[in-house]
């Protein structure tokens, strides 16, 4: 079939960062997210794309976090005034994600409210599984994606073709969120390879590994550091230890959410427990909440963080940002990195340049050192990385998600991985007879 559309990629081809993928028909102009880039990443500059922010009709998001929605303020700050969609999820996390993105940006107090205000006037919350139209015959469709709550993928029938974006896909039996759904029939796919070369652990394996570490990182009474995104991964987190508490595999030992942030999403993920997985639903109607247990706090206010700093173990400390990029993990970092009896636990994909990747290549070196706000500290504490917990379907699950499809895709354009994992899923890909570019 002759393509009638053009399809870009501004931001997150061949990186982790910054998705943004631009589809244009002659009557449409349509986004698909709007992110930040992390690390090293590049972004083009808005003045260097091929439309203007004004000439954009639609921009759906398939979830919430920064790397996918970043950039919407500046979107809007230079003209777009088209309509956002995404799920009902999404929508509730937009405006605290953006806020607090906001606060770190060049954007004065009043001109960040009236950003705000003009991205909640121009977003809309849409259903799981249900086809709606857009104008001038397009139609789409958003699927459960399994990442984090509120994901989703995207098919969109527009110009007589069929397009999927897969966002962001999830592993099936991540906690709290939805299995992806399987995916229909397709002209393109264009699909997600962050972890297009790697196995991740198994669910139990995960919980196993991670109470075997706790178990042993506690008994010399020191800081557990788990650097988490406050959206997603800090919930996940809670859910595991709610399970090791429940099950006495961890002895009760304060938990701190240490992220104003990750304290507020987690108040909007309860309120959104309607979306939660069937086995989430079950602890509920039992009375258990499994992202609120004894020995849970908050820190929320500056001053907490700075009397947490002082605080000593034994405690778990969740705290952002997820690449120890910025936020308040650094102090952390700062203050427990040349402590032997600190641990470190990493449950998230680290993007070159991040310091949470240089903690990771430096603690395998003897005297390993890393630089934090200009200082540089020896490695002394326990790096340990649990890939089981990554929000991310791993090699194999990309392949199952592909092959439950009803038939294989016209094309799959991989997207938002690093070259060499792109490379080697596209090669497992090719053995199987798809058409990878």
């Amino acid at each position: 079939m002759t393509e009638t559309y053009q399809l870009t990629h501004l931001g997150g081809e061949h990186t982790v960062t910054g998705s943004c993928h631009l589809l244009r028909t002659k009557e449409l102009t349509i986004l698909v997210d709007c992110g930040l880039s992390q690390g090293r990443d590049a972004a083009a500059s808005l003045s260097a794309w091929p439309i203007a922010p004004k000439d954009v009709d639609y921009l759906f998001l398939t979830h919430a976090h920064i790397d996918h929605i970043g950039r919407l303020p500046e979107l809007i700050h230079h003209g777009f005034h088209g309509e956002i969609i995404c799920t009902h999820p999404t929508k509730a996390m937009l405006l605290p994600m953006l806020r607090d993105a906001l606060s770190f940006s060049d954007f004065g107090e009043d001109q960040s409210r009236r950003l705000l205000e003009k991205i909640d006037e121009l977003s809309w919350g849409f259903e799981y599984r249900q086809v709606f139209r857009l104008k001038h015959g397009a139609e789409f469709e958003l699927g459960h994606a399994g990442h984090i709550l509120g994901s989703c993928f995207i098919r969109l029938t527009i110009a007589g073709q069929s397009i999927i974006f897969s966002g962001d896909l999830g592993s099936i039996n991540t906690p709290l969120v939805c299995d992806p759904d399987p995916p229909g029939p397709c002209d393109l796919l264009v699909m997600e390879s962050t972890y297009g070369d790697k196995l991740h652990e198994g669910r139990d394996q995960r919980q196993a590994k991670l109470s075997e570490a706790l178990a042993k990182a506690l008994k010399d009474n020191g800081k557990v550091l788990i650097p988490a995104f406050a959206l997603g991964r800090t919930q996940e987190i809670l859910y595991g230890l709610d399970r090791l508490l429940d099950s006495r595999q961890l002895k009760k030992i304060p938990v701190v959410i240490d992220s104003p942030l990750g304290v507020t999403l987690t108040e909007v993920f309860e309120a959104q427990k309607q979306f939660w997985d069937q086995e989430a639903q079950q602890l509920l109607a039992k009375g258990n909440n499994p992202i609120e247990f004894a020995g849970l706090y908050s820190a929320a206010q500056a001053r907490d963080h700075h009397q947490l700093l002082q605080t000593p173990g034994p405690m778990i400390i969740i705290a952002g940002s997820g690449m120890c990029n910025g936020g308040r993990i650094l102090d952390h970092l700062a203050a427990n990195l040349e402590d032997p009896k600190t641990d470190i636990f990493f449950v998230g994909y680290q993007a070159e340049g991040t310091t949470g990747r240089d903690i990771v290549k430096q603690s395998a070196k003897t005297n390993g050192a890393v630089s934090i706000n200009g200082k540089r500290y020896t490695i002394k504490a326990k790096v340990h990385t649990l890939s089981g917990y990554s929000a991310h379907a791993d090699q194999q699950g990309l392949l199952d998600w592909i092959a439950s499809m009803p038939k294989k895709p016209g094309k799959i354009k991989l997207v938002h991985g690093e070259p060499t994992a792109q490379k080697v899923l596209a090669a497992k890909l090719h053995e199987k007879g798809y058409n990878v570019s």
